[in-house]
């Protein structure tokens, strides 16, 4: 059985270029503006380990009779009733707009997976919006950006999650294997790493920087559990790529990670913290990825008990990020400290998928504002009101408070460093997303008590 998905929504959402980033290929016409697209197209598409049957839709519109438009929905509406799972894309630039509404209220009296997508949400410019499409009730929206490929590993696990038991991809364990990238600068030693856990010359190593050009997935297995390393390019500077290939290299790294649960970022020991590794371990963190950083060449260090005190520190003091993340100093040449990498990897990944009760967190919500309250703007004070655990793989909250937009960053990050210390979160990115209006959970709550 092929599964088939929809993609649909209202028009000049980003559909099209969906379509051409789940298909590989360029296929539908993308245009910055609304009715390119008027008939469904079909083609084959995948992502990771999955393979399915895609449809592009035209915009919805609001239109019935023998009008384009109207000829356009019915086409739409034909594509819901033949896909076995709807992607609904809005814009979160835009935010939830009446014909979003409209168009959601048609597809809950469909009998249909639903997945909400808040295309163009790369940087902070859709935050709003994502936050807004929680009110078309389709539970968590997944933050993405079909143009850059951003938040495609979340549409894999929701995916995965209505995809049909028996098209599920068979794994040898009983759960899925972990994936997990190797990443770094030219020649920071990842093939050597992967070399040395395998036990085997798996990859090609050497003193020339750039030997790795595609990301290459090896299967292993530690402890019983089945890791999928993946080996990637180095990753350099854009501004000292010439080399269309090496361009292309660069892109399946970025990929890599995008599609990873943790990553391992390699830095040289004998001179970490350049700014290229700050730049990719914080590309890390934005992507919402576990992260252990590694020293790698350990062995080529002196005075390495005074310089690992002295890295710990640099590494608190430029990467506030990522605060609490494993530093694993090591030689892959040596062995030495390689036996700490892999348990700092799975603490890493336990963080990941961390879970705090709402109960739990509001009463640290009310000890946080009894110690240090909200500032006051233009005379009253912003009150947070309630908070809730939305999802892991990160750990995602959402504050309701009054004038929620005028929250400042440094009392989020107060929140946030809360959270950390008190439910013991290290190693991982932690989003906090702010909104005002009512409580979300209020009217669960009253029916459960009726």
């Amino acid at each position: 059985m092929t599964v088939t998905l929809a993609i649909i929504g209202r028009p000049n959402v980003g559909k099209s270029t969906l379509f051409n980033r789940l298909a590989g290929k360029r296929l539908a016409i993308v245009e910055d503006r609304p009715g390119v697209t008027r008939d469904r197209r079909f083609a084959p598409g995948s992502l990771a380990d999955l393979e399915f049957q895609l449809i592009d839709t035209a915009g919805f519109e609001d239109e019935t009779g023998t009008t384009l438009p109207a000829r356009m929905r019915a086409q739409t509406e034909a594509a819901i009733d033949e896909a076995d799972i709807c992607l609904f894309v809005m814009d979160a630039r835009t935010g939830v707009t009446g014909l979003d509404e409209q168009f959601a209220a048609i597809l809950r009296k469909k009998n249909k997976p639903i997945i909400l997508l808040a295309n163009k949400s790369e940087g902070k410019g859709g935050d709003d919006g994502r936050m807004e499409a929680y009110s078309l009730g389709f539970g968590d929206p997944l933050g993405i950006s079909a143009e850059h490929g951003e938040g495609l590993t979340e549409l894999y696990q929701a995916l995965r999650a209505h995809w049909p038991e028996d098209d599920i991809p068979k794994e040898e364990g009983e759960v899925p294997p972990l994936r997990m990238a190797i990443v770094g600068r030219p020649n920071a030693g990842k093939s050597t790493l992967i070399n040395t856990l395998l036990q085997q010359e798996r990859l090609v190593t050497g003193p020339e920087a750039g030997i790795t050009r595609d990301a290459v997935a090896v299967n292993w297995v530690y402890e019983d559990r089945e890791i999928r390393l993946v080996d990637t390019a180095g990753m350099r500077k854009r501004a000292k790529i010439d080399d269309p290939l090496e361009k292309m290299s660069v892109a399946d790294s970025l990929r890599a990670i995008r599609l990873a649960e943790v990553v391992v970022v390699l830095l040289d020991a004998t001179h970490p913290f350049e700014d290229q590794d700050l730049s990719i371990i914080d590309l890390c963190e934005r992507e919402g990825r576990a992260v252990v950083v590694v020293l790698s060449k350990w062995d080529l260090v002196d005075e390495p008990q005074a310089m690992l005190a002295e890295y710990k520190k640099r590494f608190t003091e430029l990467l506030p990020q990522v605060k609490g993340a494993e530093l694993v100093a090591l030689s892959a040449q040596t062995g030495w400290g390689l036996d700490r990498l892999m348990p700092s990897v799975m603490e890493a990944y336990r963080q990941w998928n961390a879970r705090v009760k709402t109960p739990d967190l509001n009463v640290w919500l009310q000890t946080a504002i009894d110690r240090h309250p909200a500032p006051v703007v233009n005379g009253r004070r912003i009150r947070p009101k309630y908070i809730s655990q939305t999802k892991t793989r990160p750990p995602t909250f959402i504050l309701m408070a009054s004038k929620a937009d005028r929250l400042p960053d440094s009392y989020r990050r107060y929140l946030i460093n809360g959270i950390r210390d008190t439910f013991d979160i290290w190693g991982t990115p932690i989003r906090l997303w702010v909104r005002g209006g009512k409580n979300p959970y209020a009217d669960k709550a009253d029916q459960r008590k009726r």
